[in-house]
């Protein structure tokens, strides 16, 4: 072989890997670019009517969310569960069915466990402990978190502090479990995002962090009743809105729960503009977002409440935001 000849060898294997290169990073580019910004999680609410009546079991929720809905990730909700937290039996056939349908336990939802914010000190540490087997049984699911609420006695400033002193703790307890302990914009001055957002600054801890509800920007007096029924009753003191709530509480978001009614005949969410809420959301991802966003579609237990009003039946109205959040991630 001449000079000539290996010189040109050289070459050409020289241009060949430089294209080899190249096509590797655009592939890579191209891979990156069609990642998608969030993956879209449901939550369980989304199916209280059905769960309330005893048409469906907490242990069967994943197998439905995956196999009628395609979507393989979950979001738990206390109530439907309430006595089986530490039940060893149930959270290993819980774990094990969720393996087998390749469906991510991301959350659970915590309800009915005392009030983080109580001004009696005695009663607040109960409320923290309460929560300490949901955060072990989240560790155990595999789940980034708890999602709590920020309820209590007195006013927003007595609330806030012993919200700061008793949040803090229970989130102390997360950190040291690895998982994440997120309030709900949800009941009472929770739904105030300036009151949340000061609230989450004075506790200060990676691991607290909200979970901006789509829906959830009406301030009402404390329910008598935690039900749906009495939260409906409650008085309406104050109406946040929801596009700068949403706003303000995603620096903080690990997670968003896209919450919807009623649907128009287009299919559009009549409640929430998601073509104006979804950029919002996609412009203030923070690091601490897990990735996921939640179907919680309330439309059905309304409908099972006796509503009159038009709301599409459980399934129908899980699809239908299913649909919403899929054109989002094209966007």
């Amino acid at each position: 072989m001449t000079f000539q000849d290996n010189h040109l060898n050289r070459r050409q294997f020289l241009n060949q890997l430089g294209m080899v290169t190249a096509a590797s990073f655009v592939a890579e580019s191209a891979l990156a670019a069609a990642k998608p910004w969030f993956t879209i999680s449901l939550a369980e609410f989304s199916l209280a009517g059905s769960l309330f009546s005893g048409k469906l079991k907490n242990m069967d929720f994943p197998a439905k969310a995956k196999n009628e809905f395609g979507i393989s990730a979950v979001e738990y909700v206390s109530m439907f569960w309430q006595d089986k937290a530490k039940d060893q039996a149930y959270l290993s056939e819980l774990k094990q069915r969720t393996a087998d349908l390749g469906v991510t336990n991301v959350l659970i939802m915590v309800d009915n466990e005392g009030d983080l914010g109580a001004n009696d000190a005695a009663k607040r540490q109960q409320a923290v402990e309460n929560h300490y087997k949901w955060i072990e049984a989240a560790k155990f699911l595999g789940c980034h978190s708890i999602r709590v609420n920020m309820t209590g006695d007195g006013t927003p400033e007595e609330l806030m502090k012993a919200g700061v002193e008793g949040y803090g703790k229970l989130v102390e307890f997360g950190e040291k479990a690895g998982i994440g302990v997120i309030i709900e914009n949800h009941i009472n001055v929770s739904t105030n995002p300036d009151w949340l957002v000061s609230l989450l600054k004075q506790v200060k801890n990676p691991y607290a962090g909200s979970l901006p509800d789509f829906g959830n920007f009406t301030e009402r007096e404390k329910p008598k009743v935690m039900t749906m029924e009495g939260f409906m009753n409650a008085k309406i003191l104050n109406d946040f809105d929801k596009y700068e709530g949403v706003k303000k509480l995603m620096p903080f978001a690990k997670g968003v729960s896209a919450k919807t009614h009623k649907f128009d005949a287009n299919g559009n969410c009549t409640d929430v503009d998601f073509e104006k809420m979804m950029p919002i959301v996609k412009a203030n991802l923070p690091n601490s977002f897990k990735g996921y966003i939640g179907i919680e579609y309330e439309g059905g237990v309304m409908k099972m409440m006796g509503s009159k009003e038009n709301y599409l039946d459980e399934d129908a109205g899980i699809k239908a935001t299913k649909a919403l959040l899929e054109k989002a991630l094209l966007s």
